[in-house]
């Protein structure tokens, strides 16, 4: 379960609620309800924890999973929901600890809007491929709008 494995990296650094809530910039009370299963964590507070924990997404949650597997089709991927800003997150590949390289399908509502205030892993280098019709993507003061078929890096 995922609000056992955030409890569980915060302990193995031995760190209190507070010092996380310093780190990750998440208010103390939402990560200990994230932590008791009492709230579904938003992508943006996935992003945070990931960011302070060293890891991706992908990693987390393929934690929470069984053993690792070479293939996983379709139907079997994990699939994740923010229902705060409507946006869907598949893991296309297959999940494994310490993986440098991910494949992740994200859907995003009409107006959704998603803000990662750090990459999750320093140095991870993203892709972002539209498939269907177009996205607005801003970094810093930087700002691209992508339609079908365009990647940014």
């Amino acid at each position: 379960m995922l609000a056992a494995r955030l409890a569980e990296l915060r302990g193995e650094r031995g760190w209190s609620l507070e010092e996380l809530a310093g780190r990750s910039g998440v208010s103390r009370s939402t990560l200990s309800r994230a932590e008791r299963g009492e709230i579904s964590p938003t992508a943006s507070l996935l992003g945070r924890l990931c960011a302070v924990y060293g890891r991706t997404m992908s990693q987390l949650l393929s934690e929470v999973e069984a053993e690792p597997a070479q293939l996983v089709r379709a139907a079997d991927q994990t699939e994740w929901r923010d229902t705060a800003s409507g946006f869907v997150r598949r893991s296309v590949s297959p999940p494994q600890p310490g993986l440098r390289a991910e494949v992740v399908e994200g859907t995003l509502s009409p107006g959704a809007d998603i803000a990662y205030e750090r990459p999750p892993v320093p140095g991870l280098e993203q892709h972002i491929w539209v498939l269907e019709g177009s996205v607005e993507f801003t970094r810093g003061r930087e700002r691209h709008t992508l339609d079908a078929g365009d990647c940014l890096r």
